[in-house]
């Protein structure tokens, strides 16, 4: 068996709105910026965890790719809008105090902090995109 040293370094979630998405990743969650790119009338952030510098979230503007053609643009952005095209798990030593803390800041709340039958405790959001944000509480 080959044993190969890989980690997450970068994950990318769809963003319609630039400012909105720094208030809810940047504001909210507490992630810092690491990175403010636009091109063509169009904008990336980078975000992520303080002290992880490795580990980053990369905003980008939907189907953003030139090889997407503008029905599968109209496709993305539909199931962005209803909540099912992307997703991420966080997790957090106190699911509480952080579900408070987005709660109070006007996240979208999908589900309050709750013991899964597979044995996590967690709670979920949808950020201003509509990406499913669960958060898991770590042990």
């Amino acid at each position: 068996m080959i044993v190969m040293d890989l980690t997450i370094h970068w994950t990318f979630l769809p963003h319609n709105d630039p400012e909105a998405s720094l208030a809810f990743y940047r504001d909210s969650l507490g992630f810092e910026v690491r990175n403010d790119v636009g091109y063509g009338g169009m904008r990336w952030l980078t975000v992520g965890p303080a002290g992880m510098p490795g580990t980053s979230i990369v905003l980008e503007p939907p189907a953003a790719d030139p090889g997407v053609t503008d029905e599968e643009r109209r496709t993305v952005t539909e199931m962005m809008a209803k909540g099912s095209y992307a997703r991420i798990v966080l997790a957090t030593a106190d699911l509480d105090a952080t579900f408070d803390r987005l709660k109070a800041a006007g996240a979208e709340v999908v589900q309050e902090p709750t013991e899964q039958p597979y044995g996590v405790r967690d709670c979920a959001f949808r950020d201003p995109a509509g990406n499913l944000v669960r958060i898991n509480e770590a042990g």
